[in-house]
């Protein structure tokens, strides 16, 4: 059966298995996996390595280097290949956490529910919708490109305190992935927005600061003159900070937490902040990060007998950007050119927020963007008359997506083989 005629067979396959897939997001979403609870996100990776079990994935368990939940990475080899071709990989890469304590989701009655087209849940869409669409193109591929799917080897990768940016995981993932991995591919949500499939192709990167000064105390009454008042010193540092975010470059610089000073009577002697500034280009990130740790030289709150207060500034986490680049065009490109068989518009996106393609995209091809739609994600309150609404997933969005990954991902398959096939 040629690929335009498997078409029709594969949606039909799909929209007859979406009451089954609906079932497994619904165990997945009921069990609460926020980052801190350890025992539900190790709870979550046990049910999704069972799912995956009768597919033939293995499943390894690899502890967090920062004490959260196991990261589960499932493993199914390759058949032995004909003569003259080589062995092709495919990674694809979700999280198994989420960002809702379980008292946040009881204080909201914030629970798996379907409502019309909407599938509502604790990372429905962000980003256990995006591991269901994971098993439904392995599924769809299973049973109808049997020799694509039986002659690749898979990797799918979870990792277990993704919404805290932990690093291990892409450390972890590096050492997992041979070189003859064609593409790693993340299924963070997906925008489709006026019926245009958008996938990533870019993220920006993430440095996270912590701002220290250090003043000096005095009463506020009797000898004001002689503290140095670390609020204030904190103060101009901040909008220093402030005065680095450039649109126009697409940098951006967020003073997110402030603290300081004791009572109000006191001259206050210590002040701390945390910041992040995030940018697409790598240039622009690199240029930032240095001009905010050069803030710790400006010092402009000075007791009257000379104290300076000291500014501090510490890089406690790095995140490059993840720019365009060629590799990631190449997919975007099989992806685009799939949709337009399938009479589907798909465009590329830039976004500000990190997944974990921005630690693969300089060691493999990378394309993100993978899963089904929706919307809210990291939203448990429910006020509709002022606007708000819980997360959800876009039950419609399911199909048309893994009909557009499963052909995508064949071809790249078919593709992968017939160059290796060609290669001396």
């Amino acid at each position: 059966m040629s690929f335009d005629h498997k078409i029709p067979w594969l949606q039909t396959y799909l929209e007859g298995r979406l009451p089954h897939y609906l079932d497994i997001l619904g165990q997945m979403v009921t069990i609460n996996s926020f980052t801190t609870n350890v025992n539900g996100v190790n709870e979550l990776g046990k049910l999704t390595a069972e799912i995956f079990a009768p597919y033939g994935f293995r499943a390894e368990f690899v502890s967090s280097a920062r004490g959260y939940g196991n990261h589960l990475f499932l493993h199914r080899q390759a058949q032995p290949l004909k003569p003259g071709f080589r062995k092709t990989t495919l990674a694809l890469i979700s999280h198994l956490d989420t960002v809702y304590s379980p008292e946040e989701q009881e204080r909201n009655q914030f629970y798996w529910r379907i409502e019309g087209e909407r599938a509502y849940g604790p990372g429905c869409v962000d980003i256990k919708g995006g591991t269901v669409m994971i098993l439904m193109i392995l599924d769809a591929l299973q049973k109808g490109f049997t020799e694509d799917f039986e002659q690749t080897e898979w990797i799918v990768a979870l990792n277990a305190s993704e919404e805290v940016l932990s690093e291990d995981f892409g450390r972890l993932c590096l050492q997992r992935f041979p070189e003859s991995t064609q593409a790693c591919l993340v299924f963070e949500a997906g925008n489709i927005q006026d019926r245009t499939f958008k996938l990533v192709v870019a993220r920006k990167g993430r440095a996270y600061f912590h701002v220290n000064v250090e003043g000096r105390s005095a009463h506020s009454g009797n000898h004001h003159q002689g503290g140095a008042n670390a609020i204030v010193q904190l103060a101009y540092t901040i909008q220093r900070l402030a005065s680095l975010t450039d649109y126009e470059r697409q940098l951006t610089v967020n003073v997110g937490v402030v603290r300081g000073g004791t009572v109000v009577n006191r001259v206050p002697h210590f002040a701390q902040a945390e910041a992040e500034l995030r940018a697409f280009s790598p240039s622009v990130f690199d240029e930032a990060v240095l001009r905010v740790l050069a803030l710790e030289k400006e010092r402009q709150v000075v007791s009257q007998d000379g104290f300076e207060c000291r500014v501090n500034i510490h890089l406690i986490e790095r995140t490059d950007p993840w720019p365009e680049n060629e590799a990631t065009q190449r997919l975007f490109r099989l992806w685009r050119d799939v949709g337009a068989r399938l009479n589907m518009i798909v465009s590329d996106e830039k976004r500000g927020g990190l997944s974990d393609g921005n630690h693969f995209w300089s060691h493999f091809p990378t394309l993100d963007g993978l899963g089904p739609s929706g919307n809210n994600a990291h939203c448990s309150e429910r006020d509709l008359t002022s606007g708000k609404d819980q997360e959800y997933v876009m039950i419609p969005s399911f199909v048309p997506k893994a009909l557009l990954n499963t052909l995508a991902i064949s071809k790249l398959i078919r593709e992968a083989k017939k160059y290796e096939a060609s290669s001396p």
